[in-house]
């Protein structure tokens, strides 16, 4: 691979001799600088190591041939950023951004593939394992062969591990340990997950296993898989093998899967959500699927970031389970978001964000590569966070949608059966670039809001919730906000401004809306305020923002008739959060 035409856009009007001669220049000075920088730490790494062996005479293996692995290169352990940093460049794994940041190009994956996911089919979780097509069996004999194939793969080569944690709250941690073939893949480990002190690193313990080595591609006829990538979860051996997808984000879901199976053992609700607090300690979290701003909308400066995507809620509060942060990047500004565009700097890694040549800024505006680009950063890289990332029991929850139909309205006010319904239901857009083949808004419905992440059936996970709605009384304010499209559905509307989305946030989670008169919504049944501060009173019903306001009332129906029709499935739902939901003749 070309460190020189790594990741850059081609540019018609540039003038491309002089621009080839510079990158080349540059290119080839900063990889004089990096080999020298690497082999001198070598050098320290080899003289440390050169002192061990003459005690124990054994390389480090940190315990792989407890794993099968042998036969392996050299084996690199929680190295310091600076070290992954330069590893992935001497290795031509990615290159160095203006803002400091590592960016690397994933190739042919840039999202989740969920049709390359697989669940071992063993007797230990079959029963619990809600199989449907998010949820595909795979069989033991060829996860097995899988990881023979794994094992074989990775002999005679370096290897990165990141032993660390996943759950802020002590009482509910898990280690996890992550090994990778590629420096900038245990870099985005780093920084994702939680980061043990050397003390605690003397005496790790994993629970959880994640091998990935996207050099490796699988055979669908040998393997009984669907393509050359597979993300294999195996959860009786707590293990996940990862292989021919350089995109990042499979390791951080695949600890998000275990985590959704085993903290619903722990009586913690584990949800795909962010979360944040005011200064007064008072939480709330943004349900949510990739693309419908979470983070964006989380990281506010006037409240302390709890965590971006993946929480769990017990007896005694909130918790994150990261130690970082994971945002899309596309389209990102300073304006809108200042808190995100700071934070990717040196320690960062951004993913197919596309470089000019010459200068290497960012273009967060191209979407040549995927509209998926991503950015991965620990959390302490926002200024105003909660360490450790706990909070109480919230006291609002948000439901973030991203409309492509732009029937929805932009804030409304749901009832705890209502709450209930549309949690279930889990309506969103996939947006382009989040998943493989999806080039422009699809409507669809996921569970929880997270139902490509979820094991056991979704009844499990709401009843958690309705539990928790019913039992924390201080969670009175539960809200759905329209992210998407306004005046029209996608192609027609216009997606409605973030600046008018916080303002409705805020008044939410400040109780402005409390005290507010509110209309029901014909269809949806649904609460919606006739006035919010800093907001145009126009855009809060959508009904009025449609030039025809019969095509609207049609697309409405014509939603509504998807809820209802989806919301069949849940055969052991209750009349009365049946009726919570839309309504038309």
């Amino acid at each position: 691979m070309s460190v020189q035409n790594y990741n850059t856009s081609p540019k018609e009007n540039r003038e491309e001799a002089t621009s080839s001669t510079r990158n080349t220049y540059q290119d080839v000075s900063a990889s004089k600088t990096i080999k020298n920088t690497l082999a001198y730490n070598e050098a320290l790494t080899t003289r440390k190591e050169t002192l061990t062996l003459e005690h124990d005479q054994t390389p480090k293996t940190y315990g792989l041939e407890v794993l099968g692995m042998k036969n392996l290169g050299h084996v690199y352990r929680n190295l310091s950023i600076p070290t992954l940093v330069e590893h992935a460049l001497a290795r031509a794994e990615a290159i160095l951004a203006d803002n400091g940041a590592l960016c690397i190009n994933t190739g042919k994956y840039t999202g989740r593939s969920p049709n390359d996911k697989f669940i071992v089919d063993e007797p230990n979780s079959r029963d619990e394992i809600h199989w449907n097509k998010l949820n595909v069996p795979i069989s033991e004999q060829n996860f097995k062969r899988l990881y023979r194939q794994v094992l074989s793969y990775v002999q005679g080569r370096d290897l990165y591990l990141f032993d660390g944690y996943v759950g802020c709250d002590p009482n509910y941690r898990v280690g996890v340990r992550i090994i990778n073939q590629y420096a900038s893949q245990n870099l985005f480990a780093h920084q994702l997950f939680i980061r043990a002190t050397d003390e605690e690193l003397a005496n790790h313990q994993a629970d959880f296993t994640v091998i990935a080595v996207p050099g490796l591609q699988g055979d669908p006829e040998i393997n009984g898989i669907n393509s050359e990538a597979f993300i294999v979860v195996n959860f009786s051996q707590k293990i996940v093998i990862i292989g021919g997808s350089k995109y990042a984000g499979e390791i951080k879901k695949s600890v998000f899967s275990l985590m959704n199976y085993f903290m619903t053992k722990r009586n913690v609700l584990p949800m795909h959500c962010s979360a944040n607090m005011d200064d007064k300690g008072n939480t709330a979290l943004f349900f949510g699927l990739s693309g419908t701003g979470k983070t964006t909308i989380s990281a506010d400066p006037t409240r302390q970031l709890i965590g971006d995507d993946e929480h769990g809620w017990s007896e005694d509060g909130i918790f994150n389970f990261e130690g970082g942060c994971y945002a899309k990047t596309i389209a990102l500004s300073k304006e809108n978001e200042p808190q995100i565009w700071d934070a990717i700097r040196f320690g960062a890694l951004m993913e197919n964000v596309v470089l000019d040549p010459v200068t290497r800024h960012p273009d967060y505006d191209d979407n040549s590569l995927t509209e998926n680009t991503r950015a991965a950063y620990p959390i302490d890289y926002i200024p105003n966070v909660v360490l450790p990332s706990v909070g109480g029991h919230p006291t609002a929850v948000i439901f973030l949608s991203a409309d492509a139909f732009g029937v929805l309205p932009p804030i409304a006010k749901l009832t705890n059966r209502q709450a209930m319904y549309y949690f279930m239901s889990g309506y969103t857009s996939k947006l382009a670039g989040t998943e493989r083949g999806i080039t422009e808004p699809e409507a669809t419905f996921s569970a929880c809001f997270g139902k490509p992440f979820l094991p056991l059936s979704a009844t499990v996970y709401a009843e958690m919730l309705g539990e928790r709605l019913r039992k924390h009384n201080t969670t009175a304010s539960v809200y759905l906000v329209n992210t998407g499209w306004s005046g029209g559905p996608y192609g027609v509307g216009s997606r409605i401004k973030i600046k008018y989305t916080r303002a409705m946030v805020s008044a939410a989670l400040s109780g402005e809306l409390d005290h507010v008169t509110c209309h029901p919504h014909p269809i949806f049944k649904m609460l919606i305020p006739e006035a919010v501060s800093g907001v145009p009173n126009e855009i809060l019903d959508p009904r009025n923002t449609w030039a025809d306001q019969e095509a609207y009332d049609r697309q409405a129906k014509e939603l509504a008739s998807r809820f209802v029709d989806n919301f069949k499935r849940f055969t052991t739902a209750s009349q009365e959060i049946i009726d919570a939901g839309p309504s038309f003749e």
